[in-house]
């Protein structure tokens, strides 16, 4: 499946080089690319847009408030010259973060992240959980149902309208939101610490800041989740 995609970018060097990249590129291509937000805008709201890159500091409005004025956004990507935005990108929803100057490999990268999300989005998976003290919950795909162990989960992240399991066997795409996974995975196993993110307490190799270290993943913590983060701590 080809990916439509926009590029917003103040920026006259930034929008080309993705332009070129898309170009370069076989499964995207590009509908439309503006060097201001409310052009941009604009044309969202009568074409339709796989994946949006977006730049975050822009003259009328940034892209951050771009983003949170959209009714319903494209799978996004940031694009941006400054490292500290990345948190504010989970907070959103951004599939992928990009420091510029970016690499064709590393767009590269982001192109197929996205592609896996919207074709483990199209499997349109169920959760099936086992009994009333589960250890385990049932994936459904297709005619298919496969057993996952809590134990073999690292974190869970939302998503828009979906919630994306990372497991030791893969990534599964569920159709619903993070709220309704809290509900699935056990509170004994697992803790909210980001209104996008879950985690698997036993999985925590150590807590920075205001971020979770999980392999070599770094999930940010929210201010409204960091106290009970801190009792779980405290506890061990």
């Amino acid at each position: 499946m080809m990916l439509e995609c926009v590029i917003i970018d103040d920026e006259p060097l930034a929008r080309e080089l993705l332009a070129g990249y898309i170009g370069q590129h076989g499964a995207i291509e590009l509908a439309g690319t503006f060097n201001n937000a409310l052009e941009g805008m604009e044309f969202l709201k009568h074409h339709r847009a796989d994946v949006l890159f977006l730049d975050i500091e822009m003259p009328e409005i940034s892209g951050i408030d771009f983003l949170k004025a959209l009714p319903d956004p494209p799978i996004t990507v940031f694009t941006t010259a400054f490292r500290d935005y990345a948190f504010e990108g989970f907070e959103l929803g951004v599939i992928d973060f990009l420091l510029k100057p970016v690499s064709y490999d590393r767009f590269s990268k982001a192109v197929d992240k996205i592609r896996e999300f919207l074709s483990l989005e199209r499997s349109n998976a169920n959760l099936e959980t086992s009994g009333d003290i589960p250890t385990f919950i049932f994936v459904k795909s297709g005619v298919q149902k496969i057993k996952l162990f809590f134990a073999d989960v690292t974190h869970i992240q939302g998503l828009k309208d979906y919630a994306i399991i990372h497991a030791s066997t893969g990534r599964i795409v569920i159709k619903g939101s993070i709220k309704s996974m809290q509900a699935l995975f056990p509170e004994a196993l697992f803790i909210r610490v980001h209104k996008s993110f879950i985690v698997a307490k036993d999985k925590i190799r150590r807590v920075e800041r205001n971020k979770v270290i999980i392999a070599d993943q770094q999930i940010p913590i929210g201010r409204n989740y960091k106290e009970a983060l801190d009792k779980l701590i405290g506890r061990h």
